[in-house]
């Protein structure tokens, strides 16, 4: 169970989380989260990096897995608005992505780095957002020189704002290092699509309790049953995570 994007202000919520986490491991000898993202992007780099080694230090002891996020995700998500930051923000530097894994593999390995490089949260059109997921291989190039070539790719980096991302774009984040992307808008719509499909399909049979094209003594429960409607859209919901685990290489290729 993952806890996602906690902004600076919500930071009393972390510490609750934290707080369940390790009273739940007292118990149980693992947490009760698996993982949970610090999304301090808004703030300095230098406060993002100490806040992220002040939390991670209470983590790594119960197996949890650090999400950072360093450099903006444009648009807007879960009341964050970022929908008029300059362009430049919205592409993190290696430099930048360094001073991270320097400062939290101190710690731990399990963390992953949400690097800006252009990604924008919700859908637009195509060529109105400039995705350049080439160049996370730079932060990995980077990375690799400053450790002494001992490891290849030793960054964990998150793509963010995966929705209605090609399949172009999504093979290159894999390449370089993406483990994870989020894809919560494309998800959002095809759970809607099948229920969508389904009220306009039997229209005839939701309009009144009994009564349909059948006949006007029919009933329709069985097509007005939440069950019935909302399995809909959990069977186009499931597609459409299947389609973004095979983008993402995460199925059984046997």
């Amino acid at each position: 169970m993952h806890s996602d994007h906690c902004a600076h202000k919500l930071l009393p919520w972390f510490d609750g989380m934290l707080k369940a986490d390790e009273e739940y491991f007292a118990q149980h000898q693992e947490a009760l989260f698996s993982s949970h993202m610090l999304d301090l992007s808004e703030e300095s780099k230098e406060d993002n990096i100490a806040t992220c080694v002040k939390y991670f230090k209470r983590m790594a002891p119960l197996g949890l897995w650090l999400e950072m996020e360093i450099g903006i995700t444009g648009g807007e998500e879960d009341g964050v608005d970022n929908t008029g930051v300059d362009n430049s923000k919205l592409y993190t530097q290696p430099e930048d992505i360094w001073d991270v894994h320097a400062a939290l593999s101190k710690i731990s390995p399990n963390f992953s780095i949400a690097a800006a490089f252009g990604n924008v949260h919700g859908v637009y059109k195509p060529g109105n957002v400039k995705l350049h997921p080439e160049l996370l291989n730079k932060h990995q190039v980077y990375a690799e020189e400053k450790i002494g070539g001992k490891a290849k790719k030793p960054l964990f980096l998150v793509f963010h704002g995966g929705s209605g991302s090609t399949k172009d774009e999504i093979k290159t984040a894999v390449q370089n290092g993406v483990v994870k992307m989020n894809v919560d808008t494309d998800t959002q719509f095809a759970y809607l699509a099948g229920i969508r499909d389904f009220v306009q399909s039997k229209a005839g049979y939701l309009q009144t309790q009994v009564g349909n094209p059948e006949g006007a003594d029919k009933p329709n429960k069985k097509y007005y049953d939440p069950r019935v409607w909302v399995r809909e859209g959990e069977k186009t919901l499931s597609t459409r995570v299947k389609e973004a685990c095979a983008d993402l290489g995460n199925t059984d290729r046997l």
